[in-house]
């Protein structure tokens, strides 16, 4: 039965029931002394059966399906109803922290286990996914279980293969799954009102003004390209310095224009993060360099305009210098805007806790990415310390989880499927 006041307080001691069970899934690792947890790994199996358990406790009615995602389903007031989805991954890069995606996994528990002791049934199913392949590190796709989801999955995926050479065909079958039946999995937009995820922000602006919670606007649209430069090998002592035809020098500059571009534009980031010199030597001057850039921003114009400024200063640096570069493209996801019904929903929420809201986009890619052919999707960021995320060093307070549990219990109470 529905209870008549849909939101009365939330136990004081519900951020540190979120800690301890994040403590909990941390200790589940296929590396020991660092948490690692790869996509249908040993441990990736531990945690999705842990999380199973604590689903099953929540009041859900629970099944791990053919993409290796566990999902709990908390019926509406009426069987059948539609759901909005919650959740995140469970799986992680490696030497890990213990916040990202399993926070979002976590928290949702949280959520509808509260609902369920109150006894409150919504007009409205809710369904908590803990998916398995977000981060994309053993194999070389991402997104699986969502993507799956929304109907994106690529059947020619499965004959990807891991670093020791198995498919992910046969590590499906491995895990106890029928790879066959991703493409079954794909929901009807009927079915499903919208996706909501927890995570965490993975930035420094919420700590910077001192704020626990913030409401995510759009997930950045980000493109990855390989660039290869040209030059001409010499004799490091016998060369004079205005003859050279150094790609070692030209790539410099070029890394330095990709800095300049991005603190030049609002709304974008751009990083280089690999660089090599093949065959290079302490007393060689460098014929050839490879490098990378990874471009985003929640705007895809920006995003376009800011590589094409890119290019042109790369062709101004490559004649300069007497060099070449070729540029290709390995990577590119579009930029994804929140749902304006899912976010209003959000910041209301977080006003009716008495927090000012805070509304930033997401620099990170998340199942979001992927659900969003499905249905309306939304985020809120929790504050973490320093911005660090992707090491041990990730650190949330309990009070801050408990903001965001709180957070999520209030909007599960006042959501209208009309208004998403």
């Amino acid at each position: 039965m529905r209870s008549p006041d849909p939101s009365p307080s939330v136990a004081p001691s519900l951020g540190t029931a979120v800690m301890g069970r994040l403590d909990i899934v941390a200790g589940l690792t296929d590396e020991p002394g660092a948490l690692t947890r790869l996509f249908l790994s040993p441990a990736h199996k531990a945690a999705a059966r842990q999380v199973g358990a604590w689903m099953e406790a929540a009041g859900m009615r629970v099944a791990l399906d053919a993409a290796g995602t566990m999902v709990g389903r908390y019926e509406g007031d009426r069987p059948g109803a539609p759901a909005l989805l919650l959740g995140s991954h469970i799986d992680t890069v490696r030497n890990a922290g213990r916040y990202d995606g399993n926070l979002g996994v976590v928290t949702a528990i949280a959520a509808v286990s509260e609902l369920h002791a109150r006894g409150i049934r919504r007009p409205f199913a809710v369904e908590v996914l803990a998916f398995g392949d977000e981060e994309g590190v053993r194999f070389p796709v991402t997104l699986t279980g969502s993507r799956a989801l929304a109907g994106g999955f690529d059947p020619k995926a499965l004959e990807c293969r891991d670093g020791d050479g198995i498919s992910l065909r046969q590590a499906l079958r491995d895990f106890g799954l029928t790879p066959e039946g991703l493409p079954l999995l794909a929901r009807s937009p009927a079915d499903v009102l919208g996706y909501l995820e927890v995570h965490i922000e993975q930035g420094p602006v919420l700590e910077a003004e001192d704020l626990p919670v913030g409401i995510v606007t759009a997930i950045a649209g980000a493109a990855r390209y390989g660039v290869v430069v040209e030059g001409a090998a010499g004799h490091a002592g016998t060369v004079p310095m205005g003859l050279r035809r150094d790609a070692a020098a030209a790539t410099a500059e070029m890394i330095l224009a990709v800095e300049a571009v991005a603190l030049a534009e609002a709304g974008l980031v751009a990083t280089v993060g690999t660089v090599e010199v093949p065959r290079g030597a302490v007393n060689v001057i460098a014929a050839e360099t490879r490098f990378t850039i990874d471009i985003r921003s929640p705007d895809d114009t920006i995003r376009g305009r800011a590589l094409a400024e890119i290019v042109t200063r790369f062709d101004a640096i490559a004649a300069r210098r007497g060099v070449s570069y070729a540029k290709s493209s390995f990577y590119e996801t579009p930029a994804v805007a929140c749902a304006p019904g899912l976010v209003a929903a959000i910041e209301a929420g977080i006003r009716r806790l008495g927090i000012r809201p805070r509304r930033l986009p997401s620099g990170a890619g998340h199942d979001g990415l992927a659900l969003a052919a499905l249905c309306p999707i939304g985020m809120i960021f929790v504050r973490c310390a320093g911005g660090i995320s992707h090491s041990p060093r990730e650190s949330i307070t309990a009070e801050d989880a408990d903001a965001a549990a709180r957070l999520l219990v209030d909007i599960l109470s006042h959501f209208d499927p009309a208004t998403r």
